[in-house]
């Protein structure tokens, strides 16, 4: 049996791939570029484990082929973040939908894939327009994105509305089973400095210098849930379902205030930044943008999880050890 995880240098791909190897598997690990991904050599191996390291780009359907061949299981990790995108279409949709579908296609020409794990996220259910406090439900789609408006949340959606379609177009005999993990955002203990550059820049925040947070309500989940979701859904849990792991709403001011509690002697930032200060900085910011970052301040939303975690016999880490462990890790 061996196990496809795409994205495995990423940070929730190279903790499912972490936790594989300690559970015995063959896991074939993909990366655009290997070298990127050569710490995963690293990692403790069970016995009876092994890792492979294969060259994959989602646009290059022959590579895609290659990766997929042979494989029994499909966990589809491979993502693309908001941060540093240039074009929205080339870099961020086109991975995420036509990526998508070359995965799928390579599926289908395996013959061998009993089970796809998808990775989507909050993103793909979160409304881009919604009211204050809404709390959102497996249930929900993002109907209302496009690549000009909400194009993160368009991509997530776009990418899992593709692999639902194949998924159900198969015949029956040959149809494998399909779950899809919808993390909010992802904090937890890092193997790359590449992994600030995602949702962990939040708690990288907490250790720099700058003596305010923002007015910004976060939701988020630990990476080791994730993944442990994402492997736990390979063979349980009822068949399609959308599974959301989230584990809980903070203002970054409570969030600080958290962490004076656990470790008093680190001044931790509470202050919150003005609204109008917050939109100057954005303006100047080389990763912000102030249609980005001005909507959402002083807004919030929530998550019901329903039975994820249950379907899966899983229990959520302690917010105190997501904290903890995320920044001694940086």
């Amino acid at each position: 049996m061996v196990i496809l995880v795409t994205g495995a240098a990423g940070f929730i791909g190279s903790h499912v791939v972490e936790r594989l190897l300690l559970q015995g598997h063959h896991v074939r690990a993909t990366a655009r570029n290997i070298e990127s991904a050569s710490f995963l050599n690293d990692f403790q191996v069970g016995k009876g484990s092994a890792l492979e390291l294969v060259q994959m780009d989602l646009l290059d359907a022959k590579s895609v082929d290659a990766a997929v061949a042979g494989c029994s299981e499909v966990i589809h990790c491979a993502a693309v973040l908001m941060v540093g995108i240039n074009e929205v279409q080339s870099d961020l949709i086109d991975p995420s939908v036509q990526g998508t579908m070359n995965v799928c296609k390579a599926i289908e020409k395996s013959g061998t894939v009993r089970t796809i794990v998808h990775t989507s996220s909050v993103a793909a259910i979160r409304s881009s327009f919604y009211t204050n406090g809404h709390v959102f439900t497996a249930d929900d789609w993002c109907e209302d994105a496009s690549a000009q408006i909400n194009p993160y949340g368009f991509a997530k959606a776009e990418g899992e509305r593709v692999v639902r379609r194949f998924v159900e177009a198969m015949d029956e005999a040959v149809r494998p089973r399909l779950m899809t993990i919808h993390p909010s955002l992802v904090f937890g203990p890092i193997h790359h400095k590449r992994h600030l550059n995602g949702s962990m820049a939040y708690m990288k925040h907490f250790k720099g210098r700058l003596p305010f947070v923002l007015n910004s309500h976060l939701n988020f989940v630990d990476v080791r849930d994730v993944a442990d979701a994402h492997i736990a859904a390979l063979t349980k849990g009822p068949n399609g379902k959308r599974i959301v792991v989230h584990t809980k709403g903070m203002w970054m001011n409570e969030i600080g205030i958290e962490l004076r509690r656990l470790r008093p002697k680190t001044a931790y930032p509470t202050r919150v930044l003005p609204k109008w200060l917050t939109v100057v900085m954005a303006a100047f910011h080389p990763k912000l943008t102030v249609k980005a970052v001005k909507p959402s301040l002083g807004r919030h939303v929530g998550y019901d999880v329903g039975t994820s975690f249950a379907d899966l016999g899983m229990t959520p880490t302690p917010i105190q050890d997501t904290f903890l462990d995320g920044l001694d890790s940086i």
